[in-house]
């Protein structure tokens, strides 16, 4: 029972803790990330944003510390307490105040490690042992191994890591699949409206029909069928190019700006008119380069007015626009005015503004664009100017109907993946301190998830 479960000290678990290098390496094009403490998010290293070093760095850096699978990375520092697991294969060197703690398997079965560290207990010695500076809270290394916790027999641990880590693995399974998805509704958005591939393949299968009329069949058959597209989307795109004055476009397309097919609504509301509960979205709610946006808050305590937005809108960040903040509303909800509200004019245009929204050609446009200097902001008018190749809309109702599926499977996977968390969350401190049993944390998690 939890009650007869023994307490000890991080250093009587066999849970050592192994220390960084307090240097920080230069920075290189490529090569091995370097995990600093904001790389550390909800549990898990997330490298979007990681720095680079060179192999000679990483080789260095890891000679004091390399990271194992199921190591836990403890910050020490700006946010003292926060961690984040390790997963097999993953390679990289660690940041100023950062720590390891790894378990041997004696005493803490080491992907059980992840889940003690993050339970009403651990935060209860973060406080205990926290040293508060005028600046920057922070732990010291040699307080960390005296950090007393309830310790469960090694099978409860491995039954507890297997429930919590089946939750996490899907949720995982959800992010990676909703990264796969974006890539490649971003892979079509260019093969079809800045390279013109499909144009191309037109050309290509006109030119080949002309040398077998003109009497060269056997250089048209060997060069083969390119097969391309279904022939019903093919025969959407033309077979050759004209000029214009964004240089060579797909005969019979046009020219225009963003604002002649998207519209930016300003549905203004004061702080008395939300209710506590509205879904509200920051700039530190979107993350970069990713239209999945599965983080926001809520309404409650807000004080300055908002914009509205509608569920499957899309939200542009336009303060330090170089940042690549942009998103598609998983939610109905308010947002903060730093964030652009844009809507197509109709359906049928929603993947062509999406895919240029979030392009990186779009997005350097309107950051040399921006205004200030230490703060620059985009506006919409800005962003409305940007200029388009404009096909016609039978087109982009194509593309629409490729890409919308993919859109509307991230979002429906972040509302699961949200669920599965805060199932996680409410298992986890009754599971490692003994309040709930194993057997009836299956029966929820099959109840809740059926």
């Amino acid at each position: 029972m939890a009650g007869e479960w023994p307490t000890l000290s991080l250093r009587e678990a066999h849970v050592k803790l192994i220390d960084c290098d307090h240097r920080t390496p230069p920075a290189s094009d490529a090569g091995y990330p370097y995990v600093a403490i904001p790389q550390l998010r909800d549990g898990r290293i997330d490298l979007s944003e990681a720095r680079r070093i060179s192999r000679e760095h990483f080789v260095d850096w890891t000679r004091k510390a390399m990271p194992a699978a199921n190591d836990v990375v403890l910050s020490r520092r700006c946010n003292p307490g926060e961690t984040a697991f390790v997963p097999t294969g993953l390679e990289f060197a660690l940041g100023q105040n950062l720590v390891l703690l790894r378990a041997d398997g004696v005493k803490v079965y080491p992907p059980f490690l992840r889940w003690l560290v993050q339970g009403p207990e651990w935060w209860k010695q973060i406080g205990k042992f926290l040293n508060v500076g005028a600046i920057f809270d922070s732990l010291r290394c040699a307080d960390v191994p005296n950090f007393e916790l309830r310790i469960p027999p090694l099978p409860e641990q491995r039954a507890i890591a297997h429930i919590l880590g089946t939750l996490d693995d899907k949720i995982e399974l959800n992010r990676r699949m909703n990264e796969t998805l974006e890539a490649m509704a971003r892979g079509l958005f260019r093969s079809w409206f800045v390279d013109f591939l499909p144009v191309r393949a037109n050309m290509e299968a006109r030119n080949r029909k002309a040398r077998t009329q003109t009497g060269d069949p056997v250089r048209a058959k060997a060069e083969g069928r390119d097969p391309g597209l279904p022939q019903s989307l093919a025969d959407l795109f033309p077979d050759s190019f004209e000029d214009s004055e964004l240089g060579e476009i797909p005969k019979g397309w046009g020219v225009g700006t963003l604002g002649d097919i998207a519209d930016h609504p300003r549905r203004g509301v004061q702080p008395n008119d939300m209710e506590p509960t509205t879904p509200y979205i920051a700039l530190e709610h979107m993350p970069r380069r990713c239209i999945g946006l599965s983080e926001w808050g809520a309404a409650d305590g807000l004080e300055s007015n908002k914009f509205k937005f509608k569920k499957g809108e899309i939200l542009f960040g336009k303060l330090r626009p170089y940042f690549h903040k942009v998103g598609v509303a998983p939610v109905d909800g308010v947002c903060s005015t730093d964030i652009v509200v844009v809507t197509p004019r109709t359906e049928e245009w929603f993947g062509f503004v999406l895919g240029h929204i979030s392009s990186d050609t779009f997005v350097e446009h309107t950051n040399a664009g921006s205004t200030g200097t230490r703060m620059p902001r985009t506006s919409w008018s800005e962003m409305a100017r940007y200029r388009v190749v404009v096909p016609p809309e039978s087109v982009t109702k194509a593309f629409t109907f490729q890409t919308r599926p993919a859109v509307d499977h991230i979002i429906a996977s972040t509302h699961e993946s949200r669920t599965l968390a805060a199932l996680r969350e409410a298992l986890l401190p009754k599971l490692i301190s003994g309040e709930l049993r194993i057997e009836d944390a299956k029966r929820i998690i099959e109840r809740a998830t059926a």
